[in-house]
């Protein structure tokens, strides 16, 4: 694997810095529109500043804002056992010698992303809609995707990466909407020289403030495909089950709930693009994600063994031609890994009703709920701004103290 890491930690390196001039070249074109003379260096210092603070807010907290903004909340072992367990059994199968964080996204919608600047300070987040869908198999296989970001250090990318994005998108919708408040510059040359230099800053600024993210957004599309493609087959290295993952992306995406939390910034760190449009072909086209029809084919046509040659030649198979997504020493070296077969288990032994019901309870346990088994099999629930001391079973009348 050290290939693979070396190779997606110099795309990175060349991703960040070509993001870094495009900011740089947002502050001087967004400076020159408010003074020609002098505004366009001022821009660059500014946008200089702004990256050196960015880097250091990414480094300390950047992980904590995504998983802020996603509102996803951290849970312990007592409160998913079965989640946890996945998590550590792909962290041994992936030999990643550090245990992630895990978080749960409140959302009907399933949906999963793992995060973090350094390798020992990660997570992966997963929606409760995830859990309340998938078998264990299933979950397993998203597991593996997202510990194959961890490990192969994608998340690096992908945190910095998406925290860049954001401040370019923020920064170009801070201009525009300035110009209608009458933002503009102050010249001291003739009035006509002044009209004419604000018209030429004004037509370029607006440019910029409508391509730069489009730009930055493509920067990071130009990598994020090849990722997904690389965990998808690191996933089954690790699982030796391509089917858990192929089904697990196929219920992802017959989803029609909506992932609310999730925005451009955010929506390329998922397994599958929650930003659901009208015209696939479009959303394709346009995604940092590869077709999940496509994700699905490939893995569905690996044969015989979990190792990278059989993805190599799935992925060659279902595109019809020949492109390398694995380093070729990687191929070299690729072991011969035998499929097993699949569990058939549900979360934690459960029908699937009981898992839809428990996931329930997860999300209330989450948003510090307490509960009260009553001797008469009721589970009463209670709100964490309940005031009272006691509470009465709706079906036995038995009186409970809190």
């Amino acid at each position: 694997m050290w290939e693979l890491i070396q190779a997606n930690k110099r795309k990175s390196t060349i991703l960040v810095i070509a993001m870094g001039i495009l900011f740089i070249l947002v502050g001087y074109v967004f400076g020159s529109f408010y003074n020609p003379e002098s505004g366009g260096i001022v821009g660059v210092v500014i946008a200089i500043i702004l990256w050196g603070i960015l880097y250091v807010v990414t480094y300390s907290s950047g992980s904590k804002i995504l998983l802020a903004v996603s509102g996803a909340k951290e849970v312990t072992k007592d409160v998913h056992p079965q989640l946890y367990n996945v998590v550590e059994e792909m962290k041994i199968a992936s030999g990643n010698p550090n245990m992630p964080k895990v978080y749960i996204i409140d959302s009907a919608a399933p949906n999963a992303f793992a995060t973090g600047i350094k390798p020992d300070n990660t997570a992966i987040a997963v929606t409760a809609g995830l859990l309340g869908t998938l078998n264990r198999d299933e979950l397993q296989g998203v597991i593996a995707h997202e510990m194959s970001h961890i490990v192969n250090r994608d998340i690096q990318f992908m945190t910095v990466s998406g925290i860049m994005l954001g401040v370019i998108v923020l920064i170009s919708q801070v201009f525009m909407r300035s110009l209608w408040f009458g933002g503009g510059g102050r010249y001291s040359k003739s009035s006509k020289d002044s009209g004419q230099a604000q018209l030429i800053f004004l037509v370029i600024a607006i440019v910029f403030a409508i391509l730069a993210p489009i730009a930055a957004q493509l920067l990071y599309f130009a990598i994020s495909r090849k990722r997904e493609y690389l965990a998808d087959a690191s996933a089954v290295r690790f699982t030796r089950y391509p089917e858990g993952l192929a089904g697990a992306l196929e219920k992802i995406s017959g989803s029609t709930a909506e992932l609310k939390t999730a925005n451009k910034v955010t929506a390329p760190m998922y397994i599958a693009n929650p930003l659901k449009k009208k015209g696939a072909k479009l959303q394709d086209l346009t995604s940092t994600h590869p077709p999940i029809s496509e994700r699905i084919r490939i893995l569905r046509s690996i044969a015989h063994s979990a190792d990278f040659n059989s993805y190599q030649q799935a992925f060659n198979q279902v595109k019809g031609k020949e492109q390398k997504i694995i380093p070729a020493t990687e191929l070299k070296e690729s072991e011969t890994l035998n499929i097993r077969d699949a569990s058939g288990l549900p979360l934690a032994g459960l029908t699937r009703k009981q898992q839809k019901r428990d996931v329930g309870d997860l999300i209330m346990k989450v948003n510090d709920y307490s509960f009260i088994n009553c001797p008469c099999n009721v589970r009463i629930k209670i709100p964490p701004d309940f005031k009272g001391n006691t509470v009465v079973c709706p079906r036995c009348g038995r009186k409970h103290t809190i």
